[in-house]
């Protein structure tokens, strides 16, 4: 198993473990990362990781992590309570991710938004979900979250 691999995999039992602290130490200091919610950099990630973990109660993870000619991909589905709304998700995501100095640099997580937001948030999701406006009022909401939640936790400021 390639060092990238072993990486990734650490990474992922570390969320299924809950484990915020293993999960941002395997992100460069510069890392990037996106998904349908957020864009970050930087300890930002870490404390994306951090918040998500806290506020999942009922957070089961299941993964799969491939390489292919030196490409590391994941597959991840994340199941647990929607805070928001108290819905169930079972969410389906692809991650890519590059490397720099053994670490993760980038990381891109790809995923059904109107999916998603069929499950997390009912009707609207069901009506709006395939809309630009929903995908940009979410992330907004999510960015506001997030803010929030840095502003109580100093180490990522």
């Amino acid at each position: 198993m390639s060092s990238h691999k072993a990486l990734i995999e650490k990474f992922y039992t570390a969320f299924q473990n809950k484990d915020f602290k293993t999960m941002a130490d395997c992100y460069h200091p510069d890392a990037y990362f996106r998904d349908e919610a957020f864009e970050l950099k930087g300890k930002h990630i870490g404390a994306m990781w951090h918040m998500l973990c806290e506020r999942g109660a009922d957070l089961a993870i299941t993964y799969s992590v491939t390489e292919s000619d030196g490409v590391i991909s994941a597959h991840w589905e994340p199941k647990y309570t929607f805070s928001q709304s108290g819905r169930f998700v079972h969410n389906i995501i692809d991650a890519e991710f590059e490397f720099k100095d053994g670490k993760i640099m980038k990381h891109i997580d790809h995923f059904d938004f109107w999916r998603w937001s069929r499950q997390s948030l009912g009707a609207p999701g069901l009506l709006l979900g395939w809309s630009s406006f929903l995908k940009n009022k979410v992330s907004t909401m999510a960015s506001k979250t997030l803010k929030s939640f840095i502003k109580k936790h100093s180490e990522y400021m």
